[in-house]
């Protein structure tokens, strides 16, 4: 085995980083084509619902590079649009499960992402313990105590 691949191995903030970049490849990926679709397609429908699938998946998108970039900007920006997604989960997750009428159309994060397995409202959650956790702060450059 190379050395490369051995660093790659034990490497648990690099390994940990792939697997979430992958699935906000995945997600912006899936929800990008979709809004985009409905957009075209469907925009006078439910231009609300249409609008946050967007939002949806640019963040993912936005996500993916900060999960790929080794920054002390980059966190930041990553544990913010994280947060921002985790509460735009909650928030739209709510209002369709309570007023279901609200909204033409599901979007990404309606019922708390249901329609996606609920995968979009645990995704930020693992992003947010992973990139608080000393080692992958140390690998951003943000300093631990």
């Amino acid at each position: 085995m190379s050395k490369l691949a051995k660093a790659d191995v034990v490497d648990p903030v690099r390994n940990g980083s792939r697997f979430l970049i992958g699935f906000y490849t995945l997600f912006a990926i899936s929800a990008g084509v979709r809004a985009s679709y409905q957009l075209v397609t469907k925009w006078q429908h439910a231009p609300l619902a249409y609008s946050l699938s967007t939002l949806a998946a640019l963040i993912y998108l936005i996500a993916c590079i900060g999960l790929s970039r080794r920054s002390p900007t980059a966190w930041r920006a990553t544990v913010a649009l994280c947060t921002f997604e985790l509460l735009g989960v909650l928030l739209v997750g709510s209002v369709t499960l309570l007023y279901p009428n609200l909204f033409a159309d599901e979007t990404v994060w309606s019922v708390f992402g249901q329609g996606y397995g609920f995968a979009p409202l645990v995704l930020p959650i693992i992003g947010l313990y992973w990139l608080t956790r000393p080692a992958t702060r140390r690998a951003y450059g943000i300093a631990t105590d």
